[in-house]
């Protein structure tokens, strides 16, 4: 549609209610659809078989959130969100750190709402939004609110953007009618197919100011889980997004211009079975990783304070002797030897150099979790 910011006219886009229109041909998608639909399916078996599944998703939340973060354009590694969380200073500027923080919170607070019985809605979405800007950059932009003012994405304003999505008085409908189709009982769209046309309609709304991006991203899951696809929130397709960040950019916007539905949808659902087949595999290897150090504790023979330091490193992969004083209600002296034990076992190691104040980390861990997510990666 034919809009005006300011003194020029600006051809915004205004999508068409989902679904889309001619009907989406699936049955070139089939395979692929069933392959995606398997891999969830073997990643939901092994959460469900997880010795320790608040473990792995303490970790692969957080991994999630530097990766969505990242293709907004932060430099957070994992390493720098897990010294951020420690009161630690990271390697790069807090505001990035910050950002990462909120979008754990953002996830966090979305799937505790749906276990409560709250609907996907216009409403949780904009819940969501306000934890997701909450704080640091972007907590100007009127968090948890839609958009007043128009919008745009590449160039210097609306009229040299690259896109140009929905005027401001054009929100509220696109995001009701958006609403109506996530409560739409669609038995001719499985649910995979339905969260990529939500992912795509959202993206092309863009109906806040800032964070769509991550939101947009969110969004999968947040379907996944409400369908009872996953149980547990462990599928994020940010990696893939990150890795093919052109391909996906040049899709959204052949959807729009040229309506290639299912080409989207082909990178889509390979990107799901990529991501689950990734997830299973990292969470494979942090078991084996784990279960061989705790053998290592244990064949050491050592005082069952060291074990217990071990387990806090599952989920405060690097720790000070303090800390880990204060949250395993030890003594100074025991968590330092603890600790010190658990270097001369090579498990962690002492990554300042200082006599004081040190930092260990458990660096085969972190490291599992880093793939995709160092800077410059």
């Amino acid at each position: 549609m034919v809009t005006r910011s300011g003194s020029e006219e600006v051809r915004a886009y205004l999508p068409p209610p989902l679904p889309p229109n001619p009907p989406i041909h699936l049955d070139g998608l089939q395979v692929l659809l069933e392959q995606a639909n398997q891999a969830i399916g073997r990643l939901d078996g092994l959460a469900r078989v997880l010795p320790n599944l608040a473990l792995f998703i303490y970790a692969y939340v957080r991994k999630e959130a530097v990766l969505s973060s990242q293709i907004e354009g932060t430099q957070s590694s994992f390493s720098d969100l897990v010294l951020f969380e420690n009161h630690q200073t990271p390697g790069v500027p807090l505001n990035d750190v910050q950002e990462v923080s909120n979008y754990v919170a953002a996830l966090q607070h979305g799937l505790a709402r749906l276990r409560d019985g709250f609907p996907l809605s216009l409403r949780l979405i904009r819940e969501i939004h306000g934890v997701l800007l909450e704080k640091g950059r972007g907590s100007e932009e009127d968090p948890g609110e839609f958009r007043r003012s128009q919008n745009w994405i590449g160039g210097t304003r609306p009229g040299n953007a690259l896109y140009v999505p929905p005027p401001p008085a054009e929100v509220v409908d696109c995001m009701a009618a958006l609403e109506a189709f996530l409560h739409e009982e669609r038995p001719d769209l499985p649910v995979l197919i339905k969260a990529g046309l939500v992912h795509v309609q959202f993206e092309s709304i863009h109906p806040f100011l800032d964070g769509n991006g991550r939101l947009g991203r969110l969004l999968v899951t947040f379907l996944l889980c409400a369908a009872g696809a996953l149980q547990e929130p462990i599928l994020y397709l940010s990696l893939h997004l990150k890795q093919h960040r052109a391909t996906y950019y040049e899709l959204l916007t052949r959807v729009r211009t040229e309506g290639v539905w299912e080409q989207w949808l082909e990178f889509f659902l390979s990107g799901i079975k990529q991501t689950a087949d990734q997830a299973i595999a990292a969470a494979r290897r942090l078991l084996d990783l784990i279960e061989q150090d705790r053998k290592a504790i244990e064949d050491a023979g050592a005082p069952a304070s060291v074990l217990r330091v071990f387990q806090l490193l599952q989920v405060r992969p690097i720790l000070n002797v303090t800390i880990a004083a204060q949250e395993l209600g030890l003594s100074f002296p025991t968590a330092n030897s603890a600790l010190e034990s658990l270097q001369s076992l090579q498990i962690v190691h002492e990554t300042t150099g200082r006599e004081r104040n040190r930092l260990y980390a458990y660096q085969a861990y972190i490291a599992i979790l880093n793939e995709g997510t160092e800077r410059g990666a």
